[in-house]
């Protein structure tokens, strides 16, 4: 009867915290219910490219993000991505007139340079 006495109950902390980490993971799912994200209207108001981006995206305003899907179409139809450090892009005649005159970018100073052509 001495091993019944040293029995622990199962309603002590143990027990809480198996219900409690049980109780985290239901919570879980509900999060799943949330609505589609809504595009930010700031990306999808049309810009107006200057007359050098023009030869390459096209005349009309377009969106931020057109934008940048057309110049980057653009640079792999030419090739002109670096085949080795694929984060430079290399400027091809129209390309240079929108870079500032430079024969290379990295394709983050790439966009910094793509905004101050756009309106």
């Amino acid at each position: 009867m001495a091993k019944t006495a040293k029995k622990t109950p199962t309603t002590g902390k143990a027990a809480a915290k198996k219900t409690a980490t049980k109780g985290a993971k239901k919570a879980a799912p509900k999060s799943a219910k949330k609505t589609a994200r809504k595009p930010n209207a700031a990306f999808m108001k049309p810009v107006t490219p200057s007359p050098d981006l023009a030869v390459i995206v096209g005349a009309k305003p377009i969106p931020r993000t057109e934008v940048t899907k057309k110049l980057w179409a653009y640079i792999k139809k030419n090739g002109l991505q670096d085949p080795k450090n694929k984060r430079m892009i290399k400027a091809d005649p129209a390309l240079k007139t929108v870079f500032g005159g430079k024969a290379a970018v990295n394709m983050f100073e790439m966009t910094k340079l793509v905004g101050k052509h756009l309106k």
